[in-house]
This record gives C-alpha cells, sequence and structure tokens, in this order.
C-alpha cells in the first residue's frame, strides 16, 4: 500500500480497512474487474496493483505459487505493537513478523481457526 491508497482509506482502530488478493497475471485481472464490475487500478511497480471503485479498496499482489485462499483482510491500528500483543495474549499466532513497506508498517497472524490476516499502520 503506498501513501496515495492511504489518503484515501478512513483509518479506525480495530477496523477492516483492506484487502489483498493474489493473481498470477496481474494484466488479465485489471481486464477483467473492470470490464466486469467497473473498477479502476493503480498500478505500483511490476507485482502490485491497487483497485478502487469497488466498495472497499484493495489490491492484487502478483504470485507464482499455487492460490488456495488468495483474500488477505487487512485490518488498521494505530499502535502494531500494542495489536500484536493483544493478538498472542488471545491465542493468535504470528506469521510475518512487523515489517515495513511503502506508506507504514505491518505484520500477519494466524486466528485460532486458521485464517491469515494482516494488520498495519501509517505510523
Amino acid at each position: 500500500m503506498t501513501n496515495q491508497i492511504i489518503n484515501r482509506m478512513s483509518n479506525t482502530d480495530n477496523h477492516i480497512n483492506y484487502i489483498e488478493l493474489r493473481a498470477k497475471d496481474l494484466e488479465k485481472i485489471k481486464v477483467f474487474y473492470a470490464k466486469a464490475f467497473g473498477w479502476m487500478f493503480t498500478d505500483y511497480g511490476p507485482t502490485y496493483t491497487a483497485f478502487s471503485n469497488s466498495g472497499l479498496e484493495g489490491g492484487f499482489e502478483k504470485t507464482e505459487a499455487e492460490i488456495v485462499n488468495g483474500a488477505l483482510v487487512v485490518l488498521y491500528h494505530k499502535n502494531l505493537d500494542l495489536v500484536k500483543n493483544k493478538i498472542i495474549e488471545s491465542g493468535g499466532k504470528i506469521s510475518k513478523d512487523i515489517f515495513s513497506f511503502p506508506g507504514g508498517r505491518r505484520f500477519h497472524f494466524i486466528d485460532p481457526a486458521g485464517n491469515e490476516l494482516a494488520v498495519w499502520s501509517d505510523e
């Protein structure tokens, strides 16, 4: 996610804020969603495209791996360390520790049912 995307989003702690999907062919997926649903796209390099005009902001990440569950729900929280500790204390497991990306930082976690989600912050 980039600053341009972040500036369009409403950032409220603990709310679903963004969704990431995966695709093997970004051009093909952009054509499909633009034609079928009128979504608009902004490319951020060769491996990521963000979508808008969909009801919820999100993006597609290019992958070569088999896509089993291609959706990554991304929550927002301004204090990543605080919410990370709450997740661990509540029985969740960290699957990807806090890392930086253009516009912020995030981490991924696995909930008790085995779902992977992410939490990001612009701080």
